[in-house]
């Protein structure tokens, strides 16, 4: 093998070495869906959490017991993440009087967030949190492999599902249908887990 055949060889080598380097240290976006809800989640409470808001004061998950929540998970670097917020906005506007209720959980520094917050104009609660809101999640199992994800709470506190990716309006026409139709007795808890699955 000649010298030159040989540099060639070894720069290319690092060169390879160089970007696989470079796009593990990435943030990863995720803008389809993943996985489905495992199994073994099925019939898990959402754990008791507090994160502060974005005025540094600490809030409880209870606070909104009696409604279903919609936990979404994003960060003010992460694109599809900022495509959801018009759509959760609208949402929100649309069915908190039915007793939805979207909160946002930023993985993010607070200062980013309160400047991002400032021309988002939220009409629902946004929490911030680093490695506590990532606790969020994986204290009901779910393991956070990126973002947008949007993790669903029934009125009584239980976890009952989880979409990966960037949601769509028809994702959250179907999670108001199967949520009404639990509270109308018209499926049970595990019916309604099935079909959030299926999203």
């Amino acid at each position: 093998m000649s010298r030159v055949t040989l540099i060639f060889a070894a720069a290319l080598l690092a060169l390879m070495a160089g970007a696989l380097f470079y796009a593990a240290r990435m943030p990863v976006e995720v803008e389809a869906p993943a996985q489905t809800v495992p199994a073994q989640l099925e019939t898990v409470s959402h754990p008791a959490f507090a994160l502060p808001d974005l005025e540094g004061k600490a809030r409880e998950f209870s606070e909104w017991d009696g409604t279903h929540r919609l936990l979404n998970f994003w960060a003010t670097w992460c694109a599809p993440c900022r495509r959801e917020i018009p759509l959760l906005k609208e949402f929100q506007a649309q069915h908190g009087a039915d007793g939805f209720q979207v909160l946002g959980i930023a993985v993010d520094y607070p200062e980013e967030v309160v400047l991002y917050a400032e021309d988002a104009a939220f009409n629902y609660p946004v929490l911030v949190g680093q490695e506590d809101a990532m606790a969020v999640a994986e204290g009901s199992g779910i393991e956070f492999i990126g973002m947008p994800f949007t993790m669903f709470v029934t009125r009584d506190g239980e976890y009952v599902g989880a979409y990966i990716g960037e949601l769509h309006q028809s994702h959250l026409d179907d999670v108001v249908n199967i949520l009404t139709r639990l509270d109308n007795a018209d499926i049970t808890k595990d019916e309604a887990r099935g079909a959030l699955a299926m999203l």
